[in-house]
Formats: structure tokens, C-alpha cells, sequence
């Protein structure tokens, strides 16, 4: 019998040189190869450590393996991982229970990815606008805001003002009007009788953490209901404990008709998406009119509802509140010493640099050298989006990174 030669592990720069001829060039990451990690560190395939700030863009709310959950992967993958929604699993009702009371709304739609949870509301709001407002038949319209992320499908990419995620890729689809974001004059003008939805992002984060003015989200809560039309709320990046609280819309007390959520929901160990809503809404679904084979399987379902429980107790959103003052006082720091600017909201911050010290991706690669992983958006925009179980200790010393890359 012959045995295949061991073959010595590959280094970070092979790894990276490996992939160029058999991966699509749909990202342009930093170089560094990530092989373990643990709470808010990974380390790459020689040993080196960095201190997390991105968090898989919210993904990984929780931290990298939180025994949480990973103890309930590791119990269902043990029971059950997949039946397809061609039958009822057992994890799959506790999950949508839980999700609708922190919530507060009625009704779940599970999906896998954030961009099939911004696809389903499209198809739910035009369907409600047609079955409940009485909008003729393919002539509703939803409106949307400019600067938007809400995934990169074609239909979604038929909306966004990024020229990046539209070219080459039309014809678009049709029945959408983008208007400025935080201007609920534009917002208002835009909206008529066919209004099925307004789809907004309450904190924009692709943008580099665009906040809106105090009282916009009220007005466009407002505006709708005074329209007839829905408000859907895409908190895929914004929700789930990051700003501060359960809910970006939490900080005005506005509750949207549909909720958007993704990304942390899976905890970082699997995709799993939702749309949350009024009964009255997510009620004008049928069975065969809509599905996704892995969409509230019983292991997402699982760590769904692990997500849930941590979530429940408030400590990750007052882990988010108080440790976004210390990220606040830190980036006032830097303001005018590299920081020409920046916008925060709990344990999120999007910094804009001087452009004469160097771009975002520049800034991302010095810090990277640093021990400290962020990505650029934007030109001279780096995103700041640390798990929320860092330590005070731990932001200090990225804060301290940041200083000596600008200084």
C-alpha cells in the first residue's frame, strides 16, 4: 500500500497565493490567514495574535466560540442538524417564541443569509401591498435610502447607490425610489399610493456608520403609518446589542412593522437570518408561496435561540453602552491628531482619517501589523466594530494602536 506523503503546513503567504487561481475576486481581504481564534483574538497559521475590531462585520457579537454556543451547536449536532421545512423539527418553535418576544413583534420568517432576509420582506411588502392596501397589481414601489447596504443580490443591487455593486450587472429590477438618507422632506415627497414599504437601515454601516439624526427614525415611524405604508427596519449589522441596545430603533422607541436580522443572530457559527413582524404582515404568507430548504433548521434554531438567551439578560447591551463611552472618549482623543472625524453608537464607530496620512486600507494594514484587525470603508473610513465581550483593557490598548499608526 503506498502512502501519501505529509505534506508541511502551508504559511500564511502560500495560503494567500493559493487561492488567487481557484477563488473569485469578490473580496480583496487583508493579508492575514486566520486558522484559530477565541473570544475577541484569532491567531493566524504561524501563531501571530490580533485583537478582533470587526467581528465579522456583527457576526460575531458574542465573541469567536462562545461557550454558549458552541455548547449548543455541539448538543444538536449530537440530536439534529437538518429535516428541510418538508416537516416540523423540535428547536423551531422555542426559537421563533423567543425571537418574537425580545422583539416584541408577532411573527418569524427564518432564513439563512441577511440578504435572503432583505429579499424576503421585498416579496412580504408587496404582497401585503397588493392583498391588504389594494395597490394595483405590479405597481408597487418601496422606498429606500441612498448610501444603502442591504446585501448584494440583483434585485438588491437594483437599488444601491454604490456604482461598485451595480456595474455590469443590470438589467435592475424595477419598483424602487431612493431618496437621501436622513431627509424625511425627500422621504415624504417619495411616498404615495403605491407605496407598498420605506426599508431603511437605522444606523447605515457599509456607509461607514451613517447616524441619522435624533427624531429621524420617529418621522419616518410616523410618515408611514400616516401613509399606509410599512416601515422595515434592517438591523442585520445595527441590532442585536450592538449600539447599546437590543435595537438600533430602540434608542427612539419606535417599533417597525418589519424587523430585519441577521449576522450575530447565528452567533458566528452558522448563517441565520429572520424577518420578525405583525402578524397582520408576515399573516399574508401561504404555504408554497415562499421557503428556504435551510431556513429555521433545527441547528440554527439551536444557536438562534443560545443567541437569544444571552440577550435577554441586557448584558451584552450594557456591555455595549459602557464600553462605547470609552471607545467615544478614545476616538475625541485622536480627533484632530489623524481622526479628522468620526460617528459612534455603542461598541460601533466609523473613523475617518486624514487622507495625507493614508487611506482606510492603508490605516487597516498598519494596524494589522499592530495586532489589530479593522477594514476600510469608503476612501479614508475605517469601521470599529469590536465583539461585545472585549474588555475595557482590550479597546484601550486598539485605541492605542490607532494612536501610534496616525502619529
Amino acid at each position: 500500500m503506498t502512502v501519501a506523503p505529509v505534506q508541511a503546513p502551508r504559511s500564511s503567504a502560500e495560503l494567500i497565493s493559493a487561492e488567487t487561481p481557484v477563488l473569485a475576486h469578490n473580496y480583496h481581504p487583508l493579508p492575514v490567514v486566520v486558522a484559530r481564534a477565541e473570544g475577541t483574538w484569532v491567531e493566524d497559521v504561524e501563531g501571530r495574535r490580533y485583537l478582533d475590531l470587526l467581528a465579522g462585520y456583527s457576526a460575531l457579537n458574542f465573541g469567536h466560540r462562545h461557550p454558549a454556543l458552541i455548547e449548543a451547536a455541539h448538543r444538536q449536532l449530537d440530536q439534529l442538524t437538518l429535516t428541510s421545512r418538508a416537516f416540523h423539527n423540535d428547536r423551531l418553535a422555542g426559537f421563533a417564541e423567543g425571537l418574537a418576544e425580545l422583539t416584541g413583534l408577532d411573527m418569524v420568517l427564518p432564513m439563512n443569509t441577511g440578504a435572503e432576509a432583505v429579499e424576503s420582506a421585498v416579496k412580504v411588502a408587496r404582497k401585503w401591498a397588493y392583498e391588504v392596501k389594494g395597490v394595483p397589481a405590479d405597481r408597487a414601489t418601496i422606498v429606500v435610502a441612498g448610501g444603502n447596504f442591504h446585501g448584494r443580490t440583483t434585485t438588491i443591487v437594483s437599488f444601491s447607490t454604490d456604482e461598485s455593486a451595480r456595474a455590469g450587472f443590470g438589467p435592475f429590477t424595477p419598483g424602487f425610489r431612493v431618496v437621501p438618507y436622513n431627509d424625511l422632506a425627500a422621504l415624504e415627497a417619495a411616498v404615495d399610493e403605491t407605496t407598498a414599504a420605506v426599508l431603511l437601515e437605522p444606523i447605515q454601516g457599509e456607509a461607514g456608520v451613517v447616524i441619522p439624526d435624533d427624531g429621524y427614525l420617529t418621522g419616518v415611524r410616523d410618515l408611514t403609518r400616516r401613509a399606509g405604508c410599512l416601515f422595515i427596519a434592517d438591523e442585520i449589522q445595527s441590532g442585536l446589542g450592538r449600539t447599546g441596545r437590543t435595537l438600533a430603533v430602540d434608542h427612539e422607541a419606535v417599533r417597525p412593522d418589519m424587523l430585519l436580522l441577521g449576522k450575530a443572530l447565528g452567533g458566528g457559527i452558522v448563517p441565520v437570518s429572520a424577518v420578525v413582524a405583525g402578524r397582520d404582515v408576515l399573516g399574508v404568507l401561504r404555504p408554497g408561496e415562499h421557503g428556504s430548504t435551510f431556513g429555521g433548521n433545527p441547528l440554527s434554531a439551536a444557536v438562534g435561540s443560545a443567541v437569544v438567551d444571552l440577550l435577554a439578560t441586557g448584558e451584552f447591551q450594557r456591555r455595549a453602552a459602557d464600553l462605547g463611552e470609552v471607545l467615544r472618549a478614545g476616538l475625541e482623543g485622536l480627533t484632530g491628531k489623524g481622526v479628522t472625524g468620526f460617528r459612534a453608537r455603542g461598541l460601533w464607530a466609523g473613523v475617518d482619517i486624514d487622507p495625507a496620512i493614508g487611506t482606510g486600507r492603508r490605516i487597516s494594514e498598519l494596524l494589522m501589523e499592530e495586532g489589530v484587525l479593522v477594514k476600510d470603508t469608503h476612501g479614508s473610513t475605517i469601521r470599529l466594530a469590536p465583539p461585545l465581550t472585549i474588555t475595557r483593557e482590550e479597546l484601550e490598548s486598539a485605541l492605542d494602536a490607532l494612536g501610534r499608526v496616525l502619529g
